[in-house]
């Protein structure tokens, strides 16, 4: 029986990048180029560094968080990877300094905030009166509780009784302890839940290997359409309500 749904985030609620153009109107570097200047800045205002070398050691740094994220299913912090950049440069920021150059890797897409997905508060006010909602959300550069801001600001956030964010969490998605957290919050089991999310190996796979359905999300990024194994795709939020009690019904 399907008692619950759980959400990723991130091009699944949140349209992924759709605050660039924003930033871009606004005079303002993209994320990635700001992320990197806004360290350089302050590491040149203590000492002289070159950006070149800033900028290659912060590409080694994303590199190795995209390794332990997707084979050991943890997300560095940003103190962590902001850490192990100066470590790779051998240098090091004053606490003040340090701090200021995390919280704005950490408000930057609440400063500038991308767009809900089309379709998805509708969705959310009909599924709600049916099933347990909940968030089970990989933090790649926005903490939890940042997250958390995104969906108030936009009138979600009310809708969902759990929050599963692999910072707090401790692992990432596919890890059972995400899926765990969030069941244990809604007070279901987890072959209970049902999860939607965009990327077939941590929002399909990775739930069905607990017992769980999984739909696919297709609306903003759809390359994962012809690998599935998911239960059923979901191309727009409009849809969701029918395709949920659809597979409520199958497992009745």
């Amino acid at each position: 029986m399907i008692k619950a749904i759980t959400f990723d985030l991130w091009d699944t609620v949140i349209h992924d990048d759709s605050d660039e153009p924003k930033r871009q109107a606004r005079g303002l570097r993209s994320k990635r180029d700001e992320r990197r200047h806004m360290l350089w800045q302050a590491l040149n205002d203590i000492e002289p560094i070159d950006y070149a070398t800033v900028e290659l050691a912060y590409n080694v740094g994303e590199a190795a968080f995209r390794h332990v994220w997707h084979d050991q299913f943890v997300t560095w912090t940003v103190p962590e990877r902001i850490s192990v950049v100066l470590q790779g440069l051998g240098r090091s920021l004053p606490q003040a300094a340090f701090d200021d150059v995390v919280l704005r890797h950490e408000e930057m897409e609440t400063t500038v905030a991308p767009d809900p997905i089309d379709g998805i508060k509708n969705a959310l006010d009909a599924v709600s009166t049916k099933y347990k909602l909940a968030v089970v959300s990989d933090a790649i550069v926005s903490p939890g509780r940042c997250l958390r801001d995104w969906l108030q600001m936009h009138g979600l956030k009310d809708y969902f009784s759990g929050f599963a964010f692999s910072d707090e969490v401790g692992h990432s998605k596919p890890h059972r302890d995400m899926f765990a957290s969030a069941a244990q919050q809604l007070g279901v089991d987890i072959e209970e839940m049902v999860h939607l999310g965009d990327r077939d190996h941590n929002d399909v796979k990775g739930p069905h290997k607990l017992g769980m359905k999984a739909i696919l999300f297709t609306a903003t990024r759809p390359d994962d359409r012809d690998i599935t194994t998911a239960d059923a795709i979901c191309e727009h939020h409009r849809d969701l309500p029918a395709i949920v009690d659809a597979l409520a019904a199958n497992t009745a």
